[in-house]
């Protein structure tokens, strides 16, 4: 529905006429993460029908690309040395990955999951290494012009850029729709933003990747898609060493030098395509391959922390929280010390909008003392939200989205860095944390656990339920 939190928004965006209104929608499972939507429309009605075509259009390239059972892909996969006619936008998509291997040199490659899943426990032997490379370094199809032939019996699977592709053609379907003006497709931290509207992104710190976590600059984006890469939220610990689920084809070993990647493009698979090879390539080899497209801009962060920017990247920066002493006599908390609070709502068998999910901590006295989140859209559904409602706390609308790795499916972390709502610093202590979840016309969970800060790193498993089946909170001190 329409609703007045995110009508006021359109002042922010000059661009956006009056006359429009903006319907924003959230949901899970959707590609293996979660959706977001936004569609700036002359109408509900409109906007509801292109919501319906962002969601159709996805379902149907799921059903080509994706690597369930089903899917055209799967079963074009069963078959060998026979050409077998297939759809236009399997064949699109094959040929985009023969063009972004030549022009990656490799980095990029669909066999890159055969590897993928060689590191998924152990470290494979050196001579396991050698007969990968070897075995995913190989035509694995061909493609004639009345269909496709497959070649091996390598491991595939449509990653990195595939994504990007499908966003592009479900934004493309909601423009069509007579009254809509603009359309924001956010795919797991992954954007498409079309039309006659702007949209404000920050970027992930791949330090510090909380949905709520301080960023590391933001953009503006219109016309345009960005996509990030990261090994920071997926990934394998193996003998206590993190591993990346990026894999270097070249090596069959996991990426190492950049940790993140974010790359503006007026094309959502060049941008989608660049972010993975940007992984894989290192720093100097990325620039260098950047230089082919000067339209794009992008921004790599090395895993010593140093940040790479195009010439093009906005000189943006992110405006630092005032910090004052409550009381001096009082141990604080520290820029070295934050709270990790780790939940996974509930999984439903295929796409299930979000619930409403309300995050906040309290002190000893019961008095609230930081707002965390609060993720919502209809604002009549907020008092579902019991205990966050009950202590009337005030709902900011945030005009910014974050752009970051790919998290899975209903996987979400907020941080906690120890101010209060004043950007003050709060004493250490026993505070009690509270994360809530509402579903519209469904189930309510409230889980809520006291945790005493002491400058002292430790961890809790927190028992889960109907609507968060999982949570855990991790307290960092340096």
């Amino acid at each position: 529905m329409i609703n007045s939190i995110s009508l006021s928004l359109l002042s922010l965006v000059p661009s956006v006429s009056a006359t429009n209104g903006l319907l924003t929608a959230h949901f899970e499972n959707v590609l293996g993460t979660s959706l977001d939507l936004k569609i700036i429309a002359s109408s509900e009605a409109a906007a509801n029908i292109a919501e319906s075509k962002v969601l159709a259009e996805i379902n149907r390239l799921n059903e080509i690309l994706s690597s369930r059972e089903s899917s055209e892909f799967s079963l074009w996969l069963s078959t060998r040395g026979e050409s077998l006619e297939i759809s236009y936008e399997l064949r699109e998509v094959l040929q985009h990955f023969e063009e972004w291997n030549l022009k990656t040199e490799g980095a990029l490659n669909p066999a890159s999951e055969h590897i993928a899943k060689m590191w998924a426990s152990e470290i494979p032997s050196a001579s396991d290494l050698a007969l990968a490379v070897n075995e995913v370094n190989q035509p694995h199809w061909s493609l004639d012009e009345n269909g496709a032939t497959r070649l091996t019996d390598t491991e595939l699977k449509l990653h990195s850029f595939t994504k990007s592709y499908v966003m592009e053609k479900a934004a493309a379907e909601a423009m069509k729709e007579d009254g809509v003006a603009g359309v924001v497709v956010n795919i797991g931290g992954d954007f498409v933003v079309k039309g006659d509207w702007t949209e404000k992104i920050g970027v992930s710190d791949p330090r510090n990747a909380g949905e709520n976590a301080e960023v590391l600059g933001y953009i503006q984006v219109n016309n345009q898609a960005v996509a990030t890469s990261g090994d920071y939220r997926r990934g394998s610990d193996i003998d206590g060493v993190h591993y990346s689920h990026i894999m270097d084809p070249r090596t069959a070993e996991p990426a190492s030098e950049v940790i993140s990647a974010t790359v503006a493009h007026e094309d959502a698979v060049t941008a989608g395509a660049l972010a993975t090879a940007f992984n894989v390539l290192g720093v100097v080899a990325s620039i260098d391959l950047a230089t082919q497209y000067p339209e794009a801009s992008y921004l790599i962060v090395d895993k010593e922390g140093a940040e790479y920017r195009s010439e093009n990247w906005p000189a943006t920066s992110v405006e630092k929280s005032a910090i004052s002493l409550v009381n001096i006599k009082e141990k604080l908390w520290t820029a070295g010390q934050s709270l990790d609070i780790n939940f996974e709502l509930a999984r439903f068998e295929g796409r299930a909008r979000r619930p409403f999910v309300a995050v906040w901590i309290e002190d000893e006295k019961h008095k609230p003392v930081r707002r965390i989140a609060v993720w919502y859209n209809k604002p009549r559904w907020l008092p579902d939200l019991r205990s966050w409602f009950a202590a009337k706390r005030e709902v900011e609308f945030d005009a910014a989205s974050v752009t970051g790795a790919t998290r899975g499916a209903g996987q979400y972390t907020v941080v906690w860095d120890g101010k209060n709502d004043a950007g003050e610093y709060v004493p250490l202590g026993k505070y009690t944390v509270f994360i809530e979840a509402a579903r519209e016309h469904g189930t309510y969970q409230l889980i809520k656990q006291e945790m005493k800060f002491d400058g002292k790193a430790k961890s809790q498993t927190l028992a889960g339920g109907e609507e968060m089946t999982a949570a855990s909170l991790v307290y960092k001190a340096k």
